[in-house]
């Protein structure tokens, strides 16, 4: 495929900048990582919703990008050899445009290894265990009179949230100066686990003070408020 029109999502979602980075994505925290990392790197790029209510997610043209029909997505015009490149999961997509414009992924080989671990570590266990968390507290898990899978997943992000508590003393980032993909993959969910789930109280977040600081400092960036609204 050499050229966007070649694949079938620019028929659902017609680009106005070809030339640019589609992002076809939700602002929800795994769809916020990409949009906050473009804002980021300042990277130009053309955003889409895939509006749920619509069941976008499920359409032929998205699942043509997403065969796993999750957001985010994205089609790179100038990838690789400067052939268009489409790509999905928000972990991998953050490690391409990090690697694309040597920004926010360390050089050095051991502190880049370090970094990633960070970025699994959100991909494996933050993302799934807050998820399920907001499943059965949130939505229709509160329905449920046995309350042992709630519980369970109470108590696992209690504890991932006091590994990464531990971790952040005496950082500034999860890196420690340098502010990095680690933090763009984690912190968007911690910042929804207490407000869109609005489970603070279960996890008793008020104990992970160290958290709390980096999230206040990480919400504060002027990028990060961008690439939340996005898309609109």
């Amino acid at each position: 495929m050499n050229s966007l029109h070649d694949f079938p999502i620019t028929h659902k979602w017609p680009a106005t900048h070809p030339e640019r980075l589609q992002l076809y994505s939700l602002a929800t925290p795994n769809g916020v990582k990409v949009s906050i990392m473009l804002e980021e790197i300042g990277l130009p790029y053309e955003a889409h919703k895939v509006d749920f209510g619509k069941n976008d997610q499920v359409s032929p043209e998205f699942l043509s990008l997403s065969p796993n029909n999750k957001i985010p997505a994205i089609l790179d015009p100038h990838g690789p050899g400067g052939q268009p490149l489409a790509l999905f999961e928000s972990g991998a997509i953050l490690v391409y445009l990090a690697e694309k414009t040597g920004r926010l992924l360390p050089k050095d080989a051991a502190a880049r290894y370090q970094t990633l671990q960070w970025v699994m570590f959100q991909m494996g266990g933050v993302g799934p265990m807050f998820g399920q968390l907001g499943f059965f507290h949130k939505f229709a898990g509160k329905d449920y009179d046995d309350k042992r899978p709630r519980d369970r997943y109470v108590a696992e992000s209690a504890r991932l949230l006091g590994v990464l508590d531990k971790h952040l003393a005496g950082k500034s980032w999860v890196m420690g100066d340098e502010y990095t993909i680690a933090d763009i993959a984690i912190f968007p969910w911690i910042r929804n686990l207490i407000g869109f789930y609005g489970a603070g109280e279960l996890v008793q977040f008020e104990r992970f003070t160290q958290v709390q600081r980096v999230l206040d400092a990480f919400v504060a960036r002027p990028a990060v408020q961008r690439g939340l609204q996005i898309p609109a």
